[in-house]
């Protein structure tokens, strides 16, 4: 039974340049689930998520060393793959020279087309709905259903307040009902 070892321990180990490698190691086989799947609820296709995602990894490995513990470990590496996303779709609008919502659309035909893809039809509906929120919407959605993320947890990755996330996060979950109740 593997125990996991905690953020202190990584970061201690990644200063000694000795045990850097064991400790960025430990770092992924803690966080790089979390972080793939935060990451390919925003992109949705699964290539695009892995590049995303090795993207991430070598910003946190290069920007370890600057970590000043000020935020949690695992909010400041939320912070680095949210801005990454972010990147990654506006290179996308402006590369297909397409409005975003257009971009939302195109992502909801290739989850629908994905062999990635193994969830129900209400699985898919669901995603395709969260497609049709604003951007920041769907990240607030994201990280507090998906990911169980705490609104002040969210706040350090979005910098934005609690009551704004709490208001995003109930306009999120009008809109996906109203999509997915047909009166959208």
């Amino acid at each position: 039974m593997s125990q996991q070892v905690d953020d202190a321990e990584i970061l201690s180990k990644f200063q000694n340049e000795r045990t850097r490698n064991e400790a960025f190691n430990q770092l992924l086989k803690k966080y790089q689930q979390k972080i793939y799947w935060h990451i390919r609820r925003m992109v949705i296709d699964h290539d695009d998520a892995d590049d995303v995602t090795q993207d991430v990894f070598v910003k946190i490995w290069k920007s370890l060393p600057g970590f000043r513990s000020d935020a949690q470990l695992y909010t400041w590496m939320y912070r680095i793959a949210t801005n990454e996303c972010i990147t990654f779709l506006n290179k996308k609008k402006q590369k297909n020279n397409i409005p975003l919502d257009e971009v939302s659309y195109e992502l909801a035909e290739s989850l629908a087309d994905s062999t990635y893809f193994n969830g129900d039809k209400a699985q898919l509906k669901l995603q395709q709905a969260l497609l049709t929120l604003p951007e920041k919407q769907r990240l607030v959605f994201n990280m507090k259903y998906f990911d169980d993320m705490k609104y002040e947890e969210i706040s350090g990755v979005l910098g934005t307040s609690v009551g704004a996330l709490k208001a995003s996060f109930h306009l999120a979950v009008k809109k996906i009902e109203a999509h997915l109740l047909g009166n959208d």
